[in-house]
Order: C-alpha cells, then structure tokens, then sequence
C-alpha cells in the first residue's frame, strides 16, 4: 500500500488555479495527481450499463493503492465541480454492483482542497465529503481552502498550509505504522 496522498484533481482547466494550488500545498510533499480531465467517466446510470470509454474503475484501482485521498476540486456555483460530482455520483457503482470495491475503500483517509472566489468555503461545502467519506467508512480528515480574489496575508497562508499538509503527514506516518 502506498503512503503517498493520491490528489483527486477536478478542474475543468488544465493549468487552474486549483492545480497551482495543490502545487503549492504539496509543494515539499511527494505525492500523485489523477487529473480527472485525463480520463473518461460516465454519469451514472441505474442499469449500470457502461461503454467500454468509461475509466470510473481505472481510477478506483489507483485510489486503492494509497491510504489518503485529496480531493482536489473548485467552486462551482457554491458546490464541487461537475467533474467531481459525475465522480462522486459513480461511488454508487461501488456500493451496488462493486461492493468489494467499495468495502476497499474502508479505513483510508480524505481530505478537501478547494479553491474559488470567495472570502471563505461556501458554508456547508465539505458536506458531501465528509458524509460520503462516512458513508464508505473512511476518515474525513479536514479542508483547506485558498481564496483567488481574497488572499490572506502570505505568512498566515504559509502557516495554514503547514498545518494541513502538517495533518496528511501525520496521517501518511499513522497508516504506514498500522
């Protein structure tokens, strides 16, 4: 199992302010980037009839080599991304027709990146992350947010991002002791 975070990124740009952020936060960190613009995944369908384009599984083996995931999305319209909601809509695949898949998917560790115009993350934004991570008994472990319109001071931003990447650390340390 591999103790390097695996960033879930999904911006509808290859060059965003969301990929030069994780750049930034992980910038001393080894890590993986899934871009999800590099891959193809299909809404959700209840019949789960899928063309063989659909990358949804290829995506989940990679996640399932690492013990923390980072999501890595901007805001939308006060939400994630559609990328990320197309993604987070599939995890139904893992608790219907892959289960063990899904079972996997136990004990590893989320954390949130998210970038947008905002002073702050729209109240309630991490939601769906920490529920979903809940929900498939992973641990949600926290966000950080950067603001491209209202920028903290560079020494307050540069704590904020040793304290988080400070917490992956701790987790990558706890999981490859366990």
């Amino acid at each position: 199992m591999n103790n390097i975070p695996v960033i879930l990124l999904a911006s509808a740009r290859k060059d965003s302010d969301t990929k030069k952020f994780i750049e930034k936060v992980f910038s001393n960190t080894e890590y993986k980037v899934i871009d999800l613009l590099d891959f193809t995944v299909l809404p959700y369908d209840y019949s789960h009839q899928y063309s063989e384009k659909d990358e949804f599984f290829k995506i989940i083996e990679e996640l399932m080599q690492h013990e923390t995931i980072v999501f890595a999305t901007p805001v939308y319209w006060y939400s994630m991304s559609g990328l990320m909601k197309t993604f987070f809509d599939r995890l139904t695949d893992l608790v219907t027709i892959k289960k063990t898949s899904g079972r996997d998917l136990k004990d590893k560790s989320t954390f949130l990146v998210a970038v947008g115009t905002d002073k702050e993350l729209p109240v309630g934004f991490d939601k769906p992350f920490e529920l979903t991570s809940w929900y498939l008994h992973m641990l949600y472990l926290g966000h950080i947010y950067f603001s491209t319109k209202h920028q903290l001071p560079v020494q307050m931003m540069e704590y904020i991002i040793e304290l988080f990447i400070q917490k992956v650390k701790d987790n990558s340390d706890r999981s490859s002791n366990s």
